[in-house]
């Protein structure tokens, strides 16, 4: 099948060539020429492991190309896939102002027969809204379909390849027949709905997690409060089938451009239909909360942290990506310039895009490696769990500091690795691993960026 993405972002870039992986004819499209000439000379623009190498692949077998041309990509697609920024405005709802512009480009570009088809995560409605400003701008017929993408940033290549399901929500049986042909060969899971059903599942799914996140995280503090395990506690609750193992890490809380995005954007969905949900507004407050205990911990430990130095391992709000996008160490960061703290970081991948967008930049040491990140801190705070980190020498780690706290946010360490070095040591939850004694919380600050 010939098919166009238009944005060639996450979701764009490995859709295209995963389906051009699939043996389709692919044409990804994006307004930054800059984007494009970097594709065609072979670089990505995302961290994406495995992603360079099926877009070399694809290329040389000729089923996948870039272009910043959309006359040619809509007039040689026969399904026009729309996968644009929707980044959140202010009150936190949607920015629909990309994908509109999107539905008229297409709509002038067209020559016959089209499938529009839209994964950008958008609030309820607005394929209706695209449909009506197709059909303003053209005679040829089309239909609308909207197909909400999963993917995971990180394993996003085995997310396309391999889904849980696909959903496929239009009122056309013909166009529901062929997107459903389209995605056979990666699963026979489609389930096929009305558009409005399609567009709240993405909203619904990704809330529900973001809730289960939470909710561990909340067990966690109780934990730490009583005495319990926050990881057998979660073990325990996971074996149940009804509840399931998945999201149920204790840590410091979700980030990125999906979980924050989308919790926000429905909440104010249910706004506008006049509707609170009570139950995501906690969701959102937990999570804001939560990395903030990081604080909490660092003055319980070092008193006050002006004059501190401070290492920080892990600037991406999850490993295997350079995305930063609402990252717990951009709130954590800020919080320790804010009250006086040196502080030192290191990220495998993330930290240019860090240093792009923390308006602090120019006051933190960005080292080369973890153990320099680490050298003559006072304490160390883990916020992303690198692999990387988690296969480190706590004895070196702990041999090139000044003061032996480390803060481990993600619990990467065993109570057999954190044993092997006289550290002082915090996870989330987990009261008895390391030589802490019990933690009772504070009351959480927060801090604007």
């Amino acid at each position: 099948m010939k098919l166009t993405f238009i944005g060639t972002g996450y979701v764009g870039l490995v859709s295209g060539v995963c389906f051009s992986e699939i043996g389709n004819d692919v044409t990804c499209l994006d307004k930054d020429l800059g984007k494009i000439e970097r594709l065609n000379r072979g670089e990505v623009p995302i961290y994406e492991p495995g992603l360079q190498e099926l877009i070399a692949k694809n290329r040389e077998l000729g089923r996948l190309r870039f272009t910043g041309e959309l006359t040619p990509a809509v007039e040689g697609a026969e399904a026009i896939f729309l996968c644009v920024g929707t980044p959140p405005l202010p009150n936190g709802e949607a920015n629909l102002a990309f994908i509109e512009q999107a539905a008229q480009e297409i709509a002038l570009a067209m020559n016959g027969y089209k499938i529009i088809a839209t994964k950008s995560t958008v609030p309820v409605g607005t394929n209706d809204r695209i449909r009506d400003i197709v059909s303003r701008l053209t005679p040829h017929p089309f239909d609308v379909v909207s197909i909400p993408e999963f993917l995971r940033e990180g394993s996003a290549i085995s997310d396309t390849l391999h889904p849980d399901r696909i959903i496929i929500g239009t009122d056309s049986p013909e166009a529901a027949e062929k997107i459903a042909e389209l995605h056979r060969p990666l699963t026979d899971r489609i389930m096929v709905t009305d558009v409005r059903s399609a567009e709240m599942i993405k909203y619904a799914s990704n809330a529900f997690l973001a809730t289960k996140i939470s909710f561990i995280n909340e067990i966690a503090n109780i934990c730490e409060k009583v005495g319990a395990d926050v990881t057998d506690v979660a073990k325990g609750m996971g074996h149940d089938r009804r509840i399931g193992p998945s999201f149920l890490q204790a840590g410091i809380g979700y980030g990125g451009s999906c979980f924050p995005k989308d919790t926000n954007a429905l909440i104010q969905i249910a706004g506008n239909v006049d509707y609170e949900f009570k139950l995501l507004k906690s969701v959102v407050e937990v999570n804001q909360g939560q990395r903030f205990n990081v604080m909490t911990k660092l003055r319980r430990s070092l008193g006050e942290l002006g004059g501190k130095r401070i290492g920080v391992w892990g600037l991406a709000f999850k490993p295997d990506t350079d995305d930063v996008r609402e990252s717990p160490a951009l709130d954590i960061i800020g919080a320790l310039l804010a009250e006086g703290a040196e502080v030192q970081a290191y990220d495998p991948v993330a930290t240019a895009n860090f240093r792009a967008i923390f308006e602090q930049s120019d006051e933190v040491v960005w080292k080369e490696n973890p153990i320099e990140a680490a050298r003559d801190c006072d304490a160390l705070c883990l916020l992303t769990d690198w692999p990387a980190f988690k296969s480190l020498s706590l004895p070196e780690v702990q041999a090139v500091m000044r003061q032996n706290i480390l803060i481990d946010g993600r619990n990467v360490y065993t109570s057999e690795q954190v044993n092997e070095a006289d550290l002082r040591y915090y996870s989330v939850g987990r009261p008895h691993v390391g030589s802490l004694s019990q933690f009772e919380a504070e009351p959480v600050a927060f801090y604007g960026r």
